[in-house]
């Protein structure tokens, strides 16, 4: 299907999205890992992402390794989530193919990434099982998702994609650069990660808006409701995956806990994982202006209505 015809602005920011890539292009071994190997006396995750606040009956040793913990399975999330982004975005390029080829160069060059990316995140993961104690496991299968995502709506993939992008971009200027105390490389491969989403968050939102163009507002309300749908499947990978972690510090962890600690550790987790998963994207604005641009105040409430349990409890 070839596309409508591209305005100049938006053929101009897909053209500094393709300088931008080749301006910072990066290699896996080369410019991140670099020899090293994950340094476990260091943190992996900030304390902003990983709310060790939550955790006031914790030492400092098993804070640590909390944050550890949870930087595991933040790259592993991420590895799992760019399965689906790739797929749509490889998707979506086709309507440029006769079309806009600036735009379909920023989408091929975004695609190249988004698998470069996933490559990273598996050697992040031999990384990480190399230096950490045996027994953690990823609940959610990356291509079950992906089927489960693409079954709906482009515009409801388009904006999870979207929002994703964007807390990466907060998540790494807010918490993760400005902490000295984390791991070094660990730190490193979410600026080399962050310095390419940068730019795969603006071909996001424009290639979101053209979707919206072509939409009905029939076909846009049935949209908003599989938006809601994606959210609350993104809640419900959190909540499988902040048992399996809760389970594994416990178990591997050098003291015991009491029954009520470990009620507490399971939902500390839960509540830092919707804090990095959704809430913090819908805080910073930037995702929610652009949704709000798009929808009717009553599709805004039902959106609201459905996220309060989960924003509630992060």
């Amino acid at each position: 299907m070839a596309s409508a015809t591209p305005s100049i602005e938006s053929t101009q920011r897909y053209a500094r999205c393709i300088a931008a890539s080749k301006r910072i292009r990066w290699t896996i071994e080369e410019d991140v890992i670099r020899g090293r190997k994950l340094d476990t006396d260091h943190k992996f995750l900030p304390d902003g992402l990983s709310l060790v606040q939550e955790f006031p009956f914790l030492t400092a040793k098993e804070r640590r390794f909390m944050s550890q913990v949870q930087g595991r399975t933040y790259a592993n999330l991420f590895g799992l989530v760019e399965r689906f982004i790739n797929a749509k975005v490889l998707e979506i390029s086709k309507d440029h193919l006769f079309g806009d080829q600036i735009a379909l160069e920023a989408l091929v060059r975004f695609s190249d990434e988004e698998l470069k990316h996933q490559a990273l995140f598996r050697r992040v993961e031999a990384l990480a099982a190399e230096s950490m104690r045996p027994g953690y496991t990823l609940a959610a299968d990356p291509n079950a998702v992906a089927q489960f995502v693409l079954g709906k709506s482009t515009w409801a993939v388009l904006a999870l994609t979207c929002h994703i992008e964007i807390f990466t971009q907060v998540h790494f200027k807010q918490s993760i650069e400005p902490d000295a105390e984390l791991s070094g490389l660990w730190k490193d491969v979410f600026l080399h990660h962050w310095q390419e989403e940068s730019q795969h968050a603006i071909v996001d939102e424009l290639e979101w808006r053209r979707e919206d163009a072509r939409l009905s507002p029939e076909e846009r309300d049935r949209a908003v409701d599989d938006l809601i749908d994606l959210v609350l499947g993104v809640d419900g990978i959190l909540q499988a995956q902040a048992q399996n972690d809760a389970a594994y510090f416990i178990d591997v962890n050098d003291r015991c806990f009491d029954a009520d600690e470990e009620r507490a550790i399971q939902a500390a987790i839960l509540k830092a994982y919707r804090w990095q998963y959704i809430v913090s994207g819908i805080e910073e604005g930037r995702f929610l202006r652009t949704l709000v641009g798009m929808i009717t105040p009553a599709q805004l409430e039902r959106i609201t209505a459905a996220l309060a349990p989960l924003t509630a409890t992060a």
